[in-house]
Protein backbone atom coordinates (compact mmCIF):
# COMPACT_ATOMS: atom_id res chain seq x y z
CA UNK A 1 0.00 0.00 0.00
CA UNK A 2 2.11 3.25 -0.91
CA UNK A 3 2.19 5.52 1.87
CA UNK A 4 1.67 9.13 2.44
CA UNK A 5 -1.62 9.60 1.88
CA UNK A 6 -4.95 8.76 3.90
CA UNK A 7 -8.19 7.76 1.86
CA UNK A 8 -11.01 10.12 3.13
CA UNK A 9 -14.33 10.13 1.97
CA UNK A 10 -13.66 7.76 -0.90
CA UNK A 11 -11.41 9.69 -2.29
CA UNK A 12 -7.44 9.96 -2.16
CA UNK A 13 -6.26 13.27 -0.55
CA UNK A 14 -3.39 14.49 0.89
CA UNK A 15 -2.92 12.87 4.60
CA UNK A 16 -4.21 15.47 7.13
CA UNK A 17 -3.51 15.18 10.94
CA UNK A 18 -5.94 17.05 13.28
CA UNK A 19 -5.06 18.74 15.76
CA UNK A 20 -7.87 19.13 18.24
CA UNK A 21 -7.85 21.70 21.25
CA UNK A 22 -10.37 23.36 23.59
CA UNK A 23 -14.01 22.46 23.91
CA UNK A 24 -15.19 24.43 21.07
CA UNK A 25 -13.10 22.40 18.70
CA UNK A 26 -10.73 24.11 17.42
CA UNK A 27 -8.94 22.50 14.97
CA UNK A 28 -5.16 22.98 13.15
CA UNK A 29 -4.50 20.84 10.14
CA UNK A 30 -0.87 20.18 8.89
CA UNK A 31 -0.69 18.86 4.98
CA UNK A 32 2.17 16.29 4.36
CA UNK A 33 3.47 15.68 1.00
CA UNK A 34 1.52 13.51 -1.24
CA UNK A 35 3.43 10.02 -3.24
CA UNK A 36 0.63 8.60 -4.69
CA UNK A 37 -2.32 8.45 -7.13
CA UNK A 38 -6.09 8.47 -6.77
CA UNK A 39 -6.43 5.37 -8.77
CA UNK A 40 -4.31 3.24 -7.01
CA UNK A 41 -6.64 2.58 -3.68
CA UNK A 42 -9.81 2.41 -6.66
CA UNK A 43 -7.61 -0.53 -8.45
CA UNK A 44 -7.02 -2.46 -4.96
CA UNK A 45 -10.13 -2.40 -3.85
CA UNK A 46 -12.74 -1.57 -6.43
CA UNK A 47 -17.14 -3.42 -6.02
CA UNK A 48 -15.56 -7.23 -6.34
CA UNK A 49 -12.34 -6.42 -3.87
CA UNK A 50 -14.43 -4.52 -0.85
CA UNK A 51 -16.56 -7.81 -1.49
CA UNK A 52 -13.79 -10.15 -0.99
CA UNK A 53 -12.56 -8.16 2.23
CA UNK A 54 -16.13 -8.22 3.60
CA UNK A 55 -17.06 -11.98 2.82
CA UNK A 56 -13.70 -12.85 4.61
CA UNK A 57 -14.58 -10.74 7.87
CA UNK A 58 -17.66 -12.77 7.73
CA UNK A 59 -15.98 -15.98 7.39
CA UNK A 60 -13.69 -15.21 10.60
CA UNK A 61 -15.59 -13.75 12.95
CA UNK A 62 -19.67 -14.56 12.34
CA UNK A 63 -19.20 -18.73 12.68
CA UNK A 64 -17.54 -18.60 15.70
CA UNK A 65 -19.78 -15.12 17.34
CA UNK A 66 -22.87 -17.22 16.29
CA UNK A 67 -21.44 -20.31 18.35
CA UNK A 68 -21.06 -18.43 21.36
CA UNK A 69 -23.94 -16.38 21.34
CA UNK A 70 -25.60 -19.90 20.78
CA UNK A 71 -23.92 -21.67 23.62
CA UNK A 72 -25.04 -18.37 25.47
CA UNK A 73 -29.02 -18.77 25.03
CA UNK A 74 -28.49 -22.98 25.31
CA UNK A 75 -27.42 -22.37 28.83
CA UNK A 76 -30.02 -19.84 30.06
CA UNK A 77 -33.16 -21.30 28.27
CA UNK A 78 -31.87 -24.84 29.03
CA UNK A 79 -34.13 -24.73 32.25
CA UNK A 80 -37.19 -24.69 30.82
CA UNK A 81 -36.02 -28.41 29.53
CA UNK A 82 -35.19 -29.16 32.55
CA UNK A 83 -38.07 -28.45 33.93
CA UNK A 84 -40.03 -31.11 31.68
CA UNK A 85 -37.19 -33.58 32.72
CA UNK A 86 -38.19 -33.36 36.27
CA UNK A 87 -36.35 -30.74 37.99
CA UNK A 88 -38.85 -29.40 40.11
CA UNK A 89 -40.09 -32.63 41.46
CA UNK A 90 -35.99 -33.20 42.40
CA UNK A 91 -35.85 -29.94 43.81
CA UNK A 92 -39.38 -30.22 45.95
CA UNK A 93 -40.31 -26.68 44.27
CA UNK A 94 -43.99 -25.53 44.35
CA UNK A 95 -45.71 -22.56 43.12
CA UNK A 96 -43.82 -19.53 42.07
CA UNK A 97 -40.38 -21.44 42.44
CA UNK A 98 -39.48 -21.84 39.11
CA UNK A 99 -40.22 -18.40 38.29
CA UNK A 100 -36.62 -17.36 38.82
CA UNK A 101 -35.71 -14.60 38.46
CA UNK A 102 -19.95 -4.82 28.99
CA UNK A 103 -20.06 -3.61 26.08
CA UNK A 104 -17.90 -0.63 28.27
CA UNK A 105 -15.39 -3.35 30.01
CA UNK A 106 -14.73 -4.67 26.20
CA UNK A 107 -13.86 -0.98 25.21
CA UNK A 108 -11.31 -0.62 28.05
CA UNK A 109 -9.87 -4.16 27.58
CA UNK A 110 -9.92 -6.67 25.18
CA UNK A 111 -12.98 -7.91 23.33
CA UNK A 112 -10.93 -11.33 22.90
CA UNK A 113 -9.72 -11.61 26.34
CA UNK A 114 -13.31 -10.29 28.30
CA UNK A 115 -15.58 -12.42 26.26
CA UNK A 116 -13.69 -16.15 26.85
CA UNK A 117 -13.02 -14.88 29.96
CA UNK A 118 -17.26 -14.59 30.95
CA UNK A 119 -17.26 -17.45 28.85
CA UNK A 120 -15.15 -19.35 31.46
CA UNK A 121 -17.32 -17.96 34.37
CA UNK A 122 -21.03 -19.14 32.76
CA UNK A 123 -20.00 -22.32 31.54
CA UNK A 124 -18.88 -23.04 35.11
CA UNK A 125 -21.88 -22.28 36.55
CA UNK A 126 -23.79 -24.00 33.96
CA UNK A 127 -22.10 -27.04 35.64
CA UNK A 128 -22.62 -26.08 38.71
CA UNK A 129 -26.25 -26.21 38.21
CA UNK A 130 -26.20 -29.67 37.56
CA UNK A 131 -24.99 -30.65 40.95
CA UNK A 132 -27.54 -27.91 42.71
CA UNK A 133 -29.63 -29.86 45.68
CA UNK A 134 -32.11 -27.40 46.44
CA UNK A 135 -34.38 -24.42 45.26
CA UNK A 136 -31.99 -21.70 47.14
CA UNK A 137 -28.93 -23.25 45.24
CA UNK A 138 -30.32 -23.29 41.50
CA UNK A 139 -31.70 -19.94 42.39
CA UNK A 140 -28.08 -18.35 43.03
CA UNK A 141 -26.42 -20.41 40.54
CA UNK A 142 -29.20 -19.07 37.83
CA UNK A 143 -28.20 -15.34 39.40
CA UNK A 144 -24.69 -16.11 38.53
CA UNK A 145 -25.18 -17.25 35.38
CA UNK A 146 -27.37 -14.23 34.41
CA UNK A 147 -24.53 -11.91 35.96
CA UNK A 148 -21.54 -14.02 33.77
CA UNK A 149 -23.33 -13.81 30.04
CA UNK A 150 -24.79 -10.20 30.71
CA UNK A 151 -21.78 -9.13 29.05
CA UNK A 152 -21.56 -11.19 25.68
CA UNK A 153 -22.85 -8.87 22.82
CA UNK A 154 -19.66 -8.13 20.61
CA UNK A 155 -19.32 -4.84 19.03
CA UNK A 156 -19.38 -5.40 15.72
CA UNK A 157 -19.92 -1.85 14.49
CA UNK A 158 -15.77 -2.10 15.08
CA UNK A 159 -15.73 -3.98 11.54
CA UNK A 160 -18.68 -2.97 9.46
CA UNK A 161 -20.56 0.01 8.17
CA UNK A 162 -23.61 1.00 9.39
CA UNK A 163 -25.78 -0.33 6.76
CA UNK A 164 -23.33 -3.94 7.29
CA UNK A 165 -24.66 -4.71 10.31
CA UNK A 166 -27.96 -5.70 10.71
CA UNK A 167 -27.46 -8.69 8.84
CA UNK A 168 -24.40 -9.43 10.47
CA UNK A 169 -26.19 -9.18 14.37
CA UNK A 170 -29.65 -11.30 12.86
CA UNK A 171 -27.03 -14.33 11.43
CA UNK A 172 -25.32 -13.41 15.08
CA UNK A 173 -28.52 -13.81 17.04
CA UNK A 174 -29.99 -16.33 14.82
CA UNK A 175 -27.76 -18.57 16.95
CA UNK A 176 -30.87 -17.81 19.36
CA UNK A 177 -33.20 -19.59 17.47
CA UNK A 178 -30.49 -22.46 16.93
CA UNK A 179 -30.20 -22.42 20.29
CA UNK A 180 -34.05 -23.28 20.88
CA UNK A 181 -34.05 -25.78 18.31
CA UNK A 182 -31.38 -27.55 19.28
CA UNK A 183 -32.04 -27.17 23.03
CA UNK A 184 -35.05 -29.39 22.47
CA UNK A 185 -33.56 -31.95 20.32
CA UNK A 186 -30.01 -32.16 22.77
CA UNK A 187 -32.06 -32.39 25.65
CA UNK A 188 -34.25 -35.13 24.70
CA UNK A 189 -31.28 -37.12 23.83
CA UNK A 190 -29.58 -36.27 27.13
CA UNK A 191 -32.66 -37.13 29.54
CA UNK A 192 -32.03 -40.61 28.30
CA UNK A 193 -28.63 -40.71 30.73
CA UNK A 194 -31.21 -40.56 33.67
CA UNK A 195 -29.94 -42.47 36.27
CA UNK A 196 -26.18 -42.24 35.67
CA UNK A 197 -23.82 -41.90 37.65
CA UNK A 198 -26.85 -41.51 40.18
CA UNK A 199 -27.83 -37.88 38.81
CA UNK A 200 -30.92 -37.66 37.09
CA UNK A 201 -31.88 -36.78 33.42
CA UNK A 202 -32.19 -32.79 34.03
CA UNK A 203 -28.63 -32.80 35.79
CA UNK A 204 -27.30 -34.14 32.79
CA UNK A 205 -28.66 -31.37 30.56
CA UNK A 206 -26.86 -28.45 32.73
CA UNK A 207 -23.24 -30.20 33.48
CA UNK A 208 -22.70 -31.55 29.19
CA UNK A 209 -24.02 -27.98 28.26
CA UNK A 210 -21.92 -26.42 30.64
CA UNK A 211 -18.80 -28.65 29.68
CA UNK A 212 -19.33 -27.72 26.16
CA UNK A 213 -19.55 -23.76 26.94
CA UNK A 214 -16.24 -24.36 29.05
CA UNK A 215 -14.36 -26.05 26.71
CA UNK A 216 -15.24 -23.51 23.52
CA UNK A 217 -14.64 -20.65 26.06
CA UNK A 218 -10.60 -21.77 26.12
CA UNK A 219 -10.79 -22.10 22.26
CA UNK A 220 -12.35 -18.58 22.33
CA UNK A 221 -8.86 -17.46 24.31
CA UNK A 222 -6.69 -18.23 20.70
CA UNK A 223 -9.01 -18.26 18.45
CA UNK A 224 -10.91 -14.28 18.60
CA UNK A 225 -9.49 -11.19 17.22
CA UNK A 226 -10.03 -7.77 19.13
CA UNK A 227 -10.12 -4.82 16.39
CA UNK A 228 -9.37 -4.82 12.70
CA UNK A 229 -5.97 -2.91 12.94
CA UNK A 230 -4.93 -6.04 14.85
CA UNK A 231 -6.32 -9.25 13.39
CA UNK A 232 -3.66 -11.63 12.35
CA UNK A 233 -5.78 -12.95 9.64
CA UNK A 234 -6.47 -9.40 7.72
CA UNK A 235 -2.44 -7.80 6.17
CA UNK A 236 -1.81 -4.20 6.15
CA UNK A 237 -3.40 -3.18 2.61
CA UNK A 238 -6.60 -5.01 4.13
CA UNK A 239 -6.34 -2.81 7.72
CA UNK A 240 -6.30 0.01 5.86
CA UNK A 241 -9.01 -0.55 3.63
CA UNK A 242 -11.01 -1.02 6.83
CA UNK A 243 -10.10 1.86 8.43
CA UNK A 244 -11.27 3.70 5.23
CA UNK A 245 -14.46 2.50 4.91
CA UNK A 246 -15.31 3.02 8.65
CA UNK A 247 -13.90 6.55 8.58
CA UNK A 248 -16.07 7.12 5.33
CA UNK A 249 -19.12 5.89 6.83
CA UNK A 250 -18.94 7.19 10.70
CA UNK A 251 -18.07 10.92 9.08
CA UNK A 252 -15.45 11.80 10.95
CA UNK A 253 -16.83 11.77 14.32
CA UNK A 254 -15.01 11.25 17.66
CA UNK A 255 -13.57 7.73 17.96
CA UNK A 256 -11.48 7.99 21.30
CA UNK A 257 -12.86 7.39 24.91
CA UNK A 258 -14.05 10.37 26.85
CA UNK A 259 -16.37 10.24 30.15
CA UNK A 260 -18.18 12.72 28.50
CA UNK A 261 -19.46 10.53 25.57
CA UNK A 262 -20.64 8.15 28.25
CA UNK A 263 -22.88 11.49 29.58
CA UNK A 264 -24.08 12.01 25.66
CA UNK A 265 -25.24 8.56 25.52
CA UNK A 266 -27.27 8.80 29.49
CA UNK A 267 -28.55 11.66 28.35
CA UNK A 268 -30.03 10.97 24.56
CA UNK A 269 -33.86 10.42 25.02
CA UNK A 270 -33.63 8.24 22.17
CA UNK A 271 -31.80 5.91 23.85
CA UNK A 272 -34.35 5.24 26.43
CA UNK A 273 -36.71 5.08 23.89
CA UNK A 274 -35.18 2.15 22.47
CA UNK A 275 -35.09 0.91 25.79
CA UNK A 276 -38.50 0.58 26.31
CA UNK A 277 -38.77 -0.63 22.67
CA UNK A 278 -36.39 -3.23 23.79
CA UNK A 279 -38.36 -4.35 26.87
CA UNK A 280 -41.36 -4.72 25.44
CA UNK A 281 -39.62 -7.45 23.20
CA UNK A 282 -37.39 -9.37 25.13
CA UNK A 283 -39.78 -10.06 27.87
CA UNK A 284 -41.87 -11.72 25.15
CA UNK A 285 -38.84 -13.11 23.67
CA UNK A 286 -37.70 -14.83 27.27
CA UNK A 287 -41.52 -15.77 28.33
CA UNK A 288 -41.49 -17.94 25.08
CA UNK A 289 -37.60 -19.52 25.50
CA UNK A 290 -38.57 -20.46 29.28
CA UNK A 291 -42.12 -21.41 28.80
CA UNK A 292 -42.18 -23.11 25.02
CA UNK A 293 -41.78 -26.82 26.01
CA UNK A 294 -44.44 -26.19 28.94
CA UNK A 295 -46.83 -24.75 26.70
CA UNK A 296 -46.75 -27.16 23.55
CA UNK A 297 -47.09 -30.04 26.39
CA UNK A 298 -50.25 -28.43 26.97
CA UNK A 299 -51.55 -28.69 23.13
CA UNK A 300 -51.97 -32.75 24.08
CA UNK A 301 -48.21 -33.80 24.03
CA UNK A 302 -45.94 -36.22 26.04
CA UNK A 303 -43.13 -34.28 27.60
CA UNK A 304 -40.73 -36.41 25.35
CA UNK A 305 -43.30 -35.27 22.25
CA UNK A 306 -43.32 -31.25 23.36
CA UNK A 307 -39.08 -31.12 23.47
CA UNK A 308 -39.00 -32.53 20.14
CA UNK A 309 -42.43 -30.05 19.09
CA UNK A 310 -40.73 -27.49 19.91
CA UNK A 311 -38.25 -27.31 17.79
CA UNK A 312 -39.85 -26.46 14.42
CA UNK A 313 -41.08 -23.03 15.62
CA UNK A 314 -37.27 -22.01 16.08
CA UNK A 315 -36.09 -23.28 12.40
CA UNK A 316 -38.73 -20.62 10.93
CA UNK A 317 -37.53 -18.16 13.35
CA UNK A 318 -34.23 -18.36 12.40
CA UNK A 319 -34.81 -17.95 8.61
CA UNK A 320 -36.94 -14.64 9.46
CA UNK A 321 -34.29 -13.57 11.47
CA UNK A 322 -31.45 -13.61 8.84
CA UNK A 323 -34.11 -12.49 5.72
CA UNK A 324 -35.13 -9.87 7.82
CA UNK A 325 -31.61 -8.11 8.42
CA UNK A 326 -30.62 -8.75 4.87
CA UNK A 327 -33.70 -6.58 3.47
CA UNK A 328 -33.82 -4.18 6.15
CA UNK A 329 -29.46 -3.73 5.16
CA UNK A 330 -30.22 -3.43 1.57
CA UNK A 331 -33.13 -0.70 1.95
CA UNK A 332 -31.50 1.01 4.56
CA UNK A 333 -34.47 0.88 6.97
CA UNK A 334 -35.37 -0.75 9.68
CA UNK A 335 -38.42 1.10 12.00
CA UNK A 336 -40.88 -0.79 9.49
CA UNK A 337 -39.52 -3.81 9.87
CA UNK A 338 -39.94 -4.10 13.42
CA UNK A 339 -43.32 -2.75 12.87
CA UNK A 340 -44.24 -5.35 10.62
CA UNK A 341 -42.43 -8.37 13.19
CA UNK A 342 -44.32 -6.43 16.25
CA UNK A 343 -47.40 -7.22 14.50
CA UNK A 344 -46.68 -10.54 13.44
CA UNK A 345 -45.77 -11.65 17.28
CA UNK A 346 -48.97 -10.24 18.31
CA UNK A 347 -51.28 -12.33 16.04
CA UNK A 348 -49.65 -15.47 17.23
CA UNK A 349 -50.64 -14.27 20.78
CA UNK A 350 -53.87 -13.74 19.78
CA UNK A 351 -54.44 -16.91 18.44
CA UNK A 352 -53.44 -18.56 21.26
CA UNK A 353 -55.69 -16.53 23.72
CA UNK A 354 -58.86 -16.71 20.95
CA UNK A 355 -58.81 -20.39 19.92
CA UNK A 356 -59.10 -23.73 21.82
CA UNK A 357 -57.94 -25.89 18.41
CA UNK A 358 -54.48 -27.14 19.30
CA UNK A 359 -53.32 -26.63 15.51
CA UNK A 360 -54.28 -23.02 15.49
CA UNK A 361 -52.38 -22.35 18.93
CA UNK A 362 -49.39 -24.33 17.72
CA UNK A 363 -49.69 -22.27 14.44
CA UNK A 364 -49.73 -19.11 16.63
CA UNK A 365 -46.28 -20.43 18.26
CA UNK A 366 -44.79 -20.15 14.93
CA UNK A 367 -46.22 -16.78 14.22
CA UNK A 368 -45.09 -15.78 17.51
CA UNK A 369 -41.55 -16.90 17.42
CA UNK A 370 -41.24 -15.80 13.46
CA UNK A 371 -41.96 -11.92 14.96
CA UNK A 372 -40.03 -11.54 17.96
CA UNK A 373 -36.55 -13.14 17.52
CA UNK A 374 -35.89 -11.17 14.20
CA UNK A 375 -36.58 -7.78 16.21
CA UNK A 376 -33.84 -8.00 19.46
CA UNK A 377 -31.00 -7.73 16.19
CA UNK A 378 -33.65 -5.16 14.12
CA UNK A 379 -33.66 -3.00 17.37
CA UNK A 380 -29.64 -3.01 18.23
CA UNK A 381 -28.98 -2.10 14.64
CA UNK A 382 -31.47 0.45 14.42
CA UNK A 383 -30.43 2.00 17.74
CA UNK A 384 -26.36 1.73 16.96
CA UNK A 385 -27.20 3.12 13.14
CA UNK A 386 -28.40 6.08 15.14
CA UNK A 387 -25.85 7.08 17.64
CA UNK A 388 -22.53 8.87 15.90
CA UNK A 389 -19.04 8.07 18.22
CA UNK A 390 -17.87 4.68 19.29
CA UNK A 391 -17.92 5.76 23.00
CA UNK A 392 -21.50 7.03 22.94
CA UNK A 393 -22.21 4.15 20.48
CA UNK A 394 -21.11 1.16 22.72
CA UNK A 395 -22.52 2.58 25.85
CA UNK A 396 -26.15 3.21 23.79
CA UNK A 397 -26.06 -0.57 22.95
CA UNK A 398 -24.70 -1.47 26.09
CA UNK A 399 -28.01 0.49 27.86
CA UNK A 400 -30.32 -1.12 25.33
CA UNK A 401 -29.47 -4.39 25.97
CA UNK A 402 -29.01 -3.85 29.61
CA UNK A 403 -32.44 -2.43 30.14
CA UNK A 404 -33.85 -5.46 27.63
CA UNK A 405 -32.43 -8.37 29.40
CA UNK A 406 -34.26 -6.85 32.78
CA UNK A 407 -37.30 -7.95 31.04
CA UNK A 408 -35.76 -11.62 31.59
CA UNK A 409 -37.03 -11.24 35.56
CA UNK A 410 -40.35 -10.48 34.43
CA UNK A 411 -40.62 -12.69 31.90
CA UNK A 412 -39.76 -15.51 34.39
CA UNK A 413 -43.63 -14.65 36.19
CA UNK A 414 -45.56 -14.06 32.96
CA UNK A 415 -46.85 -17.73 32.74
CA UNK A 416 -47.42 -19.73 35.86
CA UNK A 417 -48.74 -22.96 36.82
CA UNK A 418 -52.41 -21.65 38.06
CA UNK A 419 -53.03 -20.12 35.00
CA UNK A 420 -52.42 -23.22 33.18
CA UNK A 421 -53.52 -24.39 30.19
CA UNK A 422 -54.68 -21.52 28.60
CA UNK A 423 -52.37 -19.14 30.09
CA UNK A 424 -54.42 -16.05 29.49
CA UNK A 425 -53.03 -13.83 31.86
CA UNK A 426 -49.74 -14.29 30.91
CA UNK A 427 -50.55 -13.61 27.04
CA UNK A 428 -52.37 -10.51 27.79
CA UNK A 429 -49.35 -9.25 29.69
CA UNK A 430 -46.97 -9.71 26.38
CA UNK A 431 -50.01 -8.24 24.11
CA UNK A 432 -50.03 -5.20 26.57
CA UNK A 433 -45.84 -4.85 26.42
CA UNK A 434 -45.85 -5.20 22.33
CA UNK A 435 -48.25 -2.78 22.11
CA UNK A 436 -46.38 -0.45 24.16
CA UNK A 437 -43.32 -1.25 21.72
CA UNK A 438 -45.17 -1.09 18.75
CA UNK A 439 -46.31 2.40 19.62
CA UNK A 440 -42.91 3.69 20.30
CA UNK A 441 -41.41 2.10 17.14
CA UNK A 442 -44.10 3.98 15.21
CA UNK A 443 -43.43 7.31 16.90
CA UNK A 444 -39.57 7.02 16.70
CA UNK A 445 -39.84 6.21 12.93
CA UNK A 446 -42.50 9.29 12.25
CA UNK A 447 -39.71 11.34 14.25
CA UNK A 448 -36.57 10.04 12.40
CA UNK A 449 -38.00 10.93 9.20
CA UNK A 450 -38.87 14.71 10.08
CA UNK A 451 -35.93 15.43 11.67
CA UNK A 452 -33.90 14.11 8.09
CA UNK A 453 -36.22 16.65 6.45
CA UNK A 454 -35.51 19.15 8.68
CA UNK A 455 -31.77 18.83 8.44
CA UNK A 456 -32.05 18.20 4.67
CA UNK A 457 -34.08 21.27 4.91
CA UNK A 458 -31.77 23.80 6.53
CA UNK A 459 -27.91 22.11 6.08
CA UNK A 460 -25.71 20.68 3.01
CA UNK A 461 -26.45 17.32 2.06
CA UNK A 462 -23.78 14.82 4.02
CA UNK A 463 -21.94 14.21 0.44
CA UNK A 464 -21.31 18.06 0.22
CA UNK A 465 -19.19 18.58 3.29
CA UNK A 466 -15.63 19.08 3.71
CA UNK A 467 -13.30 16.44 5.99
CA UNK A 468 -12.44 20.15 7.36
CA UNK A 469 -16.08 20.73 8.41
CA UNK A 470 -16.81 17.13 9.63
CA UNK A 471 -13.92 17.20 11.70
CA UNK A 472 -15.18 20.73 13.21
CA UNK A 473 -18.49 18.38 14.06
CA UNK A 474 -16.69 15.90 15.30
CA UNK A 475 -17.73 15.84 19.12
CA UNK A 476 -21.62 16.30 18.38
CA UNK A 477 -22.16 12.61 17.21
CA UNK A 478 -25.16 12.40 15.94
CA UNK A 479 -26.33 16.26 16.50
CA UNK A 480 -23.71 16.90 13.81
CA UNK A 481 -25.36 18.75 10.67
CA UNK A 482 -24.27 16.18 8.34
CA UNK A 483 -25.31 12.89 10.34
CA UNK A 484 -28.85 11.75 8.99
CA UNK A 485 -30.68 8.83 10.73
CA UNK A 486 -31.71 5.59 9.44
CA UNK A 487 -35.69 5.16 9.80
Amino acid sequence: MPSGRTTLQGRSHPSLTALIRGEKGTVELYETVSTSSESEQEHLFDDKATSRLVRKIDLRLLPFLALLYLLSFLDRTNIGNARLAGLEKSLRMEGLDYNIPSNMMMKRTRPALWIPFIMVLWGITTTLLGVVKNYHGLLAARAALGLAEGGLFPDITMWYRRHECGLRMAIFFSAATAAGAFGGLLARGIIEMDGMGNLHGWQWIFILEGLLTFIVAIVAFFYMNDYPQTAKFLNETEKKEISRRLEEDRSSLADEYGTKYFMHAVKDWKIWVHMFITFGIYTPLYSFSLFLPTIVKTLGYSNEKAQLMSVPPYIVACFCCITGGYFADKLRTRGIFMIGFTLTAMLGVILQISSDNPHVKYAGVFLFACGIYPNVPQGVAWNGNNIGGSTKRGVGIAMHVGFGNLGGILASFVYLKKDSPKFHTGHFILLGLMSMSLILQILMTIYLRRENARRDAEYKRPEDYTTEEKVLERERGDNASFFRYTV
